[in-house]
C-alpha cells in the first residue's frame, strides 16, 4: 500500500513530538491541518515518537486528542513497545490505562515485555507482568522473556520471571535454553537460579553442545562450579566432543583441572579419535598438552 505523502504540518508535528514541544503540538492540532495519527514512511505516529523519547506530557496530550495507542510502525512496534524500551514507567502505565494492547507483537514476535527484559528495566517488567503480559510468550525464533533476561545477565528479572511462572526449559529454534545461553555468557548466578528452578543441566543446542561444554569452551570457571553441582555429562556429547576437549581447545588449564577433578576422563576420544591432550597440542597449547598427558592412563 502506498502511504500518502507527508505534509509540512505532518513533519512539524512529528518533530514536535520527538522533541517534546508540547505548545507546538497543541498549536498544530488546534489548526485542524494535521491528523493526530499521521504516519511517516516507517509508519511512525507522533504518539510513538513522544513515547519513545519519554515525553509524558506530550503522550498525554496526544491521547487526549484521540491518538490511537494501537497504531504500529511498519515493523509492528507500538508506542508501548518504545516506552518499555526506554524504561518510561509512567508512560507505560498511562498507555495501558488508555487501551494500549499489552502483548501486541512486532513482526519478529517482540513484545513490550521482551524489550523491557532486554534493556533491564525491572520496574517495567514487573508492571507488565502484574497487568497480565504473557510471561511465556515467544519471539519468532521462540526465545522467551526468560531467555532474553538470562542472556543479558539480569539476575533480578530472571528471579521475578521464574516466580511468575516462566518455564525454565523452553528452547529457542536452535535448541538453546535459558540455561544454555546463561552458561555461554558466564552468568553464574543465573545458571545457579535456573538449575534450582529445575532447568535440565544437559539440555543441548541442536549441534549437541551442552551448557557445560559452552562454559568450558569460554573458560567460565564460576559457572562450571554451579553446573557441576548438578552432575552434567562429562562424556562425549552428540557434537562428538566432550567438555574437556572444549577446555583443551581454548587452552584453559584451570578449567581442565576443574573437569578432571569432577571425574572427566583424559582418555576420552572425540569423533576424530583425538584426546584432549591431542587437541591442546594441535592448538599450540604445549604446557596444557603436557599437563593433560599426565592424566591419561596407559597411553602407548
Amino acid at each position: 500500500m502506498s502511504m500518502k505523502k507527508e505534509s509540512p504540518y505532518d513533519i512539524q508535528l512529528h518533530l514536535a513530538a520527538l522533541n517534546g514541544n508540547l505548545p507546538l503540538i497543541v498549536k498544530l492540532l488546534d489548526s485542524g491541518r494535521v491528523y493526530v495519527d499521521c504516519k511517516d514512511k516507517e509508519g511512525t505516529t507522533p504518539l510513538i515518537l513522544a513515547a519513545a523519547n519519554g515525553h509524558f506530557n506530550c503522550v498525554s496530550e496526544l491521547i487526549d486528542q484521540g491518538a490511537d495507542p494501537k497504531c504500529k510502525r511498519s515493523t509492528g512496534t507500538t508506542a508501548l513497545f518504545f516506552a518499555a524500551q526506554g524504561g518510561f514507567l509512567n508512560i507505560v502505565n498511562f498507555l495501558l490505562d488508555n487501551g494500549a494492547p499489552i502483548d501486541s507483537p512486532s513482526l519478529d514476535g517482540g513484545r513490550p515485555l521482551f524489550i523491557a527484559c532486554q534493556c533491564g528495566h525491572m520496574d517495567v517488567v514487573k508492571e507488565l507482568i502484574n497487568r497480565g503480559a504473557n510471561v511465556n510468550a515467544q519471539m519468532k525464533d521462540r526465545a522467551t522473556p526468560l531467555f532474553i533476561a538470562s542472556q543479558n545477565g539480569y539476575y533480578n528479572i530472571v528471579l521475578f520471571l521464574l516466580s511468575h511462572g516462566a518455564e525454565p526449559d523452553v528452547r529457542r529454534i536452535d535448541g538453546a535454553t535459558p540455561l544454555w545461553i546463561a552458561a555461554q555468557m558466564g552468568h553464574d548466578y543465573i545458571v545457579s537460579t535456573l538449575l534450582k528452578s529445575g532447568a535440565f543441566v544437559d539440555s543441548s543446542r541442536h549441534d549437541g553442545a551442552t551448557a557445560l561444554f559452552k562454559a568450558s569452551h569460554k573458560g567460565h570457571s564460576s559457572t562450571i562450579v554451579e553446573l557441576l553441582k548438578y552432575h552434567p555429562s562429562l562424556g562425549v556429547l552428540a557434537n562428538g566432543e566432550s567438555a574437556l576437549h572444549a577446555a583443551a581447545f581454548s587452552g584453559n588449564q584451570s578449567v581442565c583441572k576443574q573437569l578432571l577433578a569432577a571425574g572427566a576422563s583424559a582418555n576420552l576420544k572425540n569423533q576424530d579419535g583425538f584426546t584432549a591432550s591431542d587437541i591442546a597440542l594441535q592448538q599450540g597449547h604445549k604446557e596444557l598438552h603436557k599437563f593433560l598427558r599426565r592424566f591419561e592412563k596407559n597411553r602407548s
